[in-house]
């Protein structure tokens, strides 16, 4: 199998040079390897991805002299594989509707310990409340309730999906080993995850894991911060029967003040750096490559 990668920006503000530290790092890694860079466009979240931004990724990345092959995937001409995907989840029962807003969630997951919710990296951890309500399923409206936001039953998902319940994936960067985990330290230290939004009918969480099987990623490449959801998503690899890549998950590039850098921080947007005449020899070297 040949050595892919690939870099997934959302067309919702300028490439900054974290994202330029993880593309190229990429496009390095495949280069190396004889393999594949691959390109792709998240954007699921319609209601922020604009056309311009997109158009901006494209001409920041060939600026710093990668190429890809083409055509490029774009989520949004995805949208039916992934609503095909959450129909056979949910006549699996796999999964159950949520009515449940962001305050409802804080409210009822920081009550238990009397203070602060449990964080998991999805956000705060779900403490079960429309699960609890709906233990039997039989009921559910056919089709799933189009105003409803879908979760992943975690504790429905059989516990022979790998021999001896364990889950596991390679990790080449910030870690060196394999990296394992049960079905009940994902209930303890994520919960249930929302794998459709109401406003979108996917999550980032499904369509990422559909998108790079549907790619023959082989090694994803992407920050430290999206260590932990790596559980999720080889969960979800699993319950699906998708391969598993292997993970090399790198440092993240970060401000004078140590905070990690964000799409608003325009200052060191890779079009400002372009605009200001620095090279991409620069930037490679502003971000340790």
């Amino acid at each position: 199998m040949s050595f892919t990668t690939r870099f997934a920006p959302s067309p919702t503000g300028p490439l900054h040079l974290g994202h330029a530290f993880s593309a190229m790092l990429a496009h390095d890694m495949a280069q190396a390897k004889g393999g594949a860079f691959l390109l792709r466009i998240e954007d699921i979240d319609q209601s922020r991805a604009r056309p311009e931004w997109e158009q901006q990724i494209y001409d920041d990345l060939a600026w710093l002299g990668l190429n890809w092959a083409e055509p490029v995937m774009r989520q949004s001409d995805r949208l039916q594989t992934y609503r095909d995907t959450i129909d056979q989840m949910w006549w699996d029962k796999f999964l159950y509707a949520c009515h449940c807003n962001r305050r409802d969630i804080a409210a009822a997951a920081a009550a238990p310990q009397e203070g602060a919710p449990l964080l998991g990296p999805d956000g705060v951890i779900y403490p079960g409340t429309c699960r609890n309500a709906n233990a039997e399923r039989d009921h559910y409206p056919e089709p799933p309730p189009p105003d409803a936001a879908l979760r992943l039953d975690i504790a429905s998902v059989p516990h022979d999906l790998t021999e001896g319940g364990v889950l596991s994936f390679k990790e080449t960067g910030i870690d060196t080993d394999e990296v394992t985990f049960t079905r009940a330290d994902l209930i303890r230290e994520v919960g249930d995850i929302v794998l459709s939004r109401r406003d979108m009918g996917t999550s980032y969480h499904l369509s990422v894991v559909l998108d790079d099987a549907a790619q023959g990623i082989t090694h994803v490449v992407r920050g430290a911060d999206l260590f932990e959801a790596t559980k999720i998503h080889v969960l979800l690899q699993q319950l699906l029967n998708l391969p598993v890549p292997v993970y090399h998950h790198h440092r993240l590039i970060r401000d004078d003040a140590g905070k990690r850098l964000a799409k608003r921080d325009d200052a060191r947007a890779i079009a400002k750096f372009r605009e200001d005449g620095y090279t991409p020899a620069d930037i490679r070297q502003m971000v340790g490559l």
